[in-house]
């Protein structure tokens, strides 16, 4: 069973395959490379971060930033993304203000989902990106269900999901795919295939010579695409959410890429990876390939890249400066918020002693 991989570029940047080239205007071309460039020099900012203790937990995207950009250019804003952990550069995309994303790392007081969640694990409501959970492919039947309620609302809504490839070795891929393929629910599983389940090699979890022909068995359509290929991404994806928006179902596209960093910063990959493997994929680099091609087209040069970096250096030093002034964490009583969409008795007696309580100590 094969499947031919999908490009648009070559590793110089050049196109190979004028047929998928999307149309994107040059504006938005310029936003995904920015995105691109932003969401990397985020990464060594913060892994820095994380290792002097400002922060408390992190992971980098190096050498999958296409995958965190192209496919997401491909929907809708009413569409829904189910991410794991990794795609923050998603949010950023969408509009994320990156202040927000600052307090969320740092579960200060203005963290959004009020220190209850890791670092990294972002949850942005008004964008449609939903809550990440750690624990590897819970996030797939969630994003089923999200596709089953719009098509039971009439509403031609897409929800694309992302994944690794260890989350294939799970109960709830495999439950969903089959679900969301005899439902024909409007979803995109997207797995991020990069080589490693933590320190777990692909070739430990699957004998299939790709991940994308396991949706065979479901009935459903599946691509294999360059991963680092941020226009055949959008090509594919675009393609992907046609499909589900005329209820035609599901597809699966595995994205053949590769995690150049450590898994997260709790995460030592020398003790289980050859050294020499990330840097066989630095020729490969999704964001240095896109560069090239928007240089070939006028779109982006060497000096528009020192303003843009030294823009978001500005950028960023402002607001770490004014995030790391907030207080530390959010007050006590938010524990009582967001349970019930209005607080019942014993909560409102809960609430008062922990007052009564926090009173008493402070004084």
């Amino acid at each position: 069973m094969k499947f031919e991989l999908v490009r648009v570029l070559d590793d110089a940047g050049r196109v190979v395959h004028p047929e998928r080239e999307p149309a994107i205007p040059a504006p938005e071309l310029r936003h995904i490379l920015q995105t691109m460039v932003q969401n990397s020099l985020l990464d060594e900012k913060l892994l820095r971060f994380q290792r002097q203790g400002r922060i408390g937990f992190y992971l980098t995207a190096w050498g999958e930033e296409a995958t965190l950009v192209g496919p997401v250019w491909a929907l809708r804003p009413s569409d829904w993304i189910f991410s794991c952990y990794r795609e923050a550069g998603a949010a950023l995309f969408r509009g994320y203000p990156l202040r927000t994303l600052l307090c969320q790392l740092y579960c200060n007081a203005e963290d959004p989902v009020k220190g209850r969640q890791l670092p990294v694990h972002h949850t942005v409501r008004a964008l449609n990106f939903v809550s990440v959970s750690s624990v590897v492919g819970t996030q797939i039947p969630h994003a089923v269900g999200m596709a089953m309620a719009a098509k039971l609302s009439g509403r031609d809504d897409v929800s694309l999901v992302y994944f690794g490839d260890g989350a294939t070795s799970t109960g709830d891929f495999h439950v969903s795919c089959n679900m969301a393929a005899v439902r024909k629910a409007p979803c995109v599983f997207f797995c991020r295939n990069n080589g490693w389940a933590i320190s777990t090699p692909r070739s430990a979890q699957t004998i299939t010579p790709t991940l994308a022909q396991k949706a065979v068995a479901y009935g459903m359509p599946a691509v294999l695409v360059d991963g680092n290929d941020v226009l055949a991404l959008a090509h594919v994806t675009a393609e992907a959410a046609a499909r589900a928006r005329r209820g035609e179902g599901p597809t699966l596209i595995e994205a053949l890429t590769y995690r150049r960093g450590a898994h997260t910063s709790s995460d030592d990959p020398t003790v289980y990876r050859d050294p020499a493997e990330p840097r066989e994929w630095e020729c490969r680099d999704p964001i240095r390939r896109f560069r090239a091609y928007l240089e070939s087209k006028g779109l982006w040069n060497a000096d528009e890249e020192r303003v843009f970096v030294q823009k978001c250096e500005q950028e960023f030093a402002a607001l770490v400066a004014e995030v790391e002034s907030l207080p530390s964490k959010s007050p006590p009583a938010t524990m009582f918020d967001d349970v019930y969409a209005e607080r019942p008795w014993h909560l409102d007696e809960q609430f008062v002693e922990l007052d009564r309580e926090l009173r008493r100590h402070k004084a």
